[in-house]
């Protein structure tokens, strides 16, 4: 099964300092829903891994947030894209769960529903909290400067790259999909014996 685990506020959508609390708030970033739909047609399968500590915030209610999701999925499918699952923790901070990241449990949930290993399972996201989750199960880890990644100065990104090495970094989600893509395409025409396609970059590399 082809996966990709991505975080949602910051990285398929606008992230909002007040927290995103209603359907009208749930702003997609510039080409996130054409990304989800390539990888999509490109044969993955996309979920979603996110915090929504709004809930026990009392910010907003379940009704609101799958309302946010209707209209999500909506969007997506004027793109032919779709996304599988969300996976969220609708805890505070201070509730001592498991599920918020950066802690692996909605990772290990994500595992468990879908019985696959998530060791190289591609996961994005725009905070370190992202990345500690995913790298925590073995997740291959890939960082959007989307959200609030997009106010980090170049020093601040290595600083954070540094706390969860082999990171691969991306302008935003659709040089993510774009990456990824052309990547799976290369590994195919090798092992075809096709050795014209060109060789990847290191970790670490703008895209």
């Amino acid at each position: 099964m082809k996966l990709i685990i991505l975080d949602r506020d910051g990285t398929l959508n606008e992230d909002r300092d007040d927290y995103v609390k209603s359907p009208d708030e749930w702003v997609p970033l510039p080409g996130a829903l054409e990304a989800v739909a390539r990888l999509n047609h490109a044969g993955w399968h996309v979920v979603l891994a996110t915090n929504q500590s709004g809930i026990g915030r009392g910010l907003f209610d379940m009704a609101a947030l799958n309302a946010m999701h209707v209209k999500m999925n909506q969007m997506l499918a004027h793109h032919g894209g779709r996304i599988d699952a969300v996976f969220f923790c609708p805890h505070e901070p201070d509730a001592q769960c498991t599920c918020r990241k950066p802690l692996p449990g909605l990772y290990e949930q994500i595992s468990e529903r879908y019985g696959v290993d998530l060791r190289e399972v591609p996961t994005v996201g725009d905070s370190l909290r992202d990345l500690q989750a995913g790298a925590a199960v073995g997740c291959e880890t890939h960082f959007v400067r989307t959200g609030k990644a997009a106010r980090l100065t170049d020093t601040q990104v290595a600083q954070l790259l540094q706390q969860v090495p082999g990171t691969q970094v991306h302008k935003d989600l659709a040089a993510f999909a774009e990456f990824v893509i052309a990547r799976d395409r290369r590994a195919k025409a090798g092992a075809r014996g096709d050795t014209s396609a060109p060789a990847n970059s290191g970790p670490g590399e703008l895209r």
